[in-house]
């Protein structure tokens, strides 16, 4: 395993017409860190995040997941599987006509037979709790219940790390520490963006701050 599974170099990045929202921004991560990244609303976070995932192309700097450089879009496509992104909202994340469709259809896309992407599909249902919600439309589900599904479409497959955008938004006290006890029983290297910090007091091994297009810790 690379020292680290991301680092990224002098990132620059923004958006057409207007100042970089990234500037000079450098970040590690290693193979056993859950790290937080907190800062206001339009300071980057989004930004950073896209460029880790290969969705935004930096204007200079240097990418590198798992120990590689990527630069170009087939670079990223081996990778993007190997990272647990779990979007803000879940209903962007779950589409299909049941939770355990929504959970196979990751496996399936890497060519897995239906049978091993079920046998995934209910392995995953059992480490979130869910046991029993694979029939039930992702739709009916509470918050709670659908941040955690959303999370299991990350899990089924098999991440190397998790990228969590705003895990704890509109969930209930009992929904977050549901929440928590799951991450806390993967436990997974990763990124957590996140406005609530008691939350992050409690999960992650370090916490950043992006102001002024660069980390600094917080």
């Amino acid at each position: 395993m690379p020292d680290f599974l991301l680092n990224l170099t002098d990132i620059v990045a923004g958006y057409p017409g207007r100042p970089p929202v990234l500037d000079g921004l450098s970040f590690a991560l290693g193979p056993a860190e859950l790290v937080g990244l907190v800062g206001p609303n339009g300071c980057g976070k989004t930004t950073l995040l896209g460029v880790i995932m290969g969705l935004i192309k930096p204007q200079s700097g240097v990418v590198r997941i798992f120990g590689e450089v990527r630069s170009e879009e087939k670079s990223f496509r081996p990778v993007r599987p190997q990272i647990g992104f779990v979007f803000q909202d879940a209903n962007d994340q779950l589409f299909c006509p049941t939770v355990a469709d929504d959970l196979a259809f990751g496996p399936l896309n890497l060519g897995a037979s239906r049978k091993e992407a079920d046998a995934v599909a209910q392995e995953v249902l059992k480490t979130l709790g869910l046991d029993g919600f694979g029939p039930r439309i992702a739709y009916d589900l509470s918050g709670g219940e659908k941040k955690l599904v959303a999370l299991g479409t990350a899990l089924a497959l098999k991440p190397k790390l998790l990228i969590l955008d705003e895990p704890t938004n509109f969930l209930d006290v009992e929904a977050v520490a549901r929440l928590e006890a799951v991450l806390k029983k993967l436990n997974l290297p990763g990124v957590i963006v996140s406005h609530d910090l008691p939350f992050l007091d409690r999960m992650v091994t370090k916490r950043y701050r992006l102001t002024k297009g660069r980390l600094r810790p917080d």
